[in-house]
């Protein structure tokens, strides 16, 4: 991790079951200047976690298998103090900031939220964060 001020480029892991998901937000937030991985899959998100050290994870709420809220709980053991968690999800927006609040996640964004409005709404967490 960077210790300027501004970090030059900011990392995100998206975990979303959808392929086609991962890889739109990918493109997206890569051509705003992120650096973005992926994972379509709950199983080795903490791992992966601890070996990449995002600075935001863009975490799906309804994923199978393990819940986002619950994976939100295990991940949060194994990631570095400066990781945010923000829930990115499809579902009603007032579900959304409620489950975010409960479980304790940095933050939400809506599904609806995509291209430059996403970046500019993740710049926003991140810099919350930073402060």
């Amino acid at each position: 991790m960077s210790t300027d001020a501004t970090p030059s480029v900011v990392r995100v892991l998206v975990v979303d079951d959808d392929p086609i998901q991962c890889e739109m937000v990918q493109r997206s937030l890569s051509r705003e200047g992120f650096a973005v991985s992926t994972i379509s899959s709950p199983m080795g998100v903490s791992n992966l976690i601890r070996t990449t050290a995002p600075d935001i994870v863009l975490l799906d709420l309804d994923l199978p298998a393990i819940p986002g809220d619950r994976l939100l709980e295990l991940a949060r053991k194994q990631a570095p103090k400066h990781t945010l968690f923000v829930f990115y999800s499809a579902s009603d927006t007032t579900k959304l900031r409620q489950v975010s609040m409960i479980n304790g996640a940095d933050g939400w964004i809506s599904k609806s939220t995509v291209g430059r409005e996403l970046a500019d709404e993740l710049r926003a967490f991140w810099a919350a964060g930073r402060a």
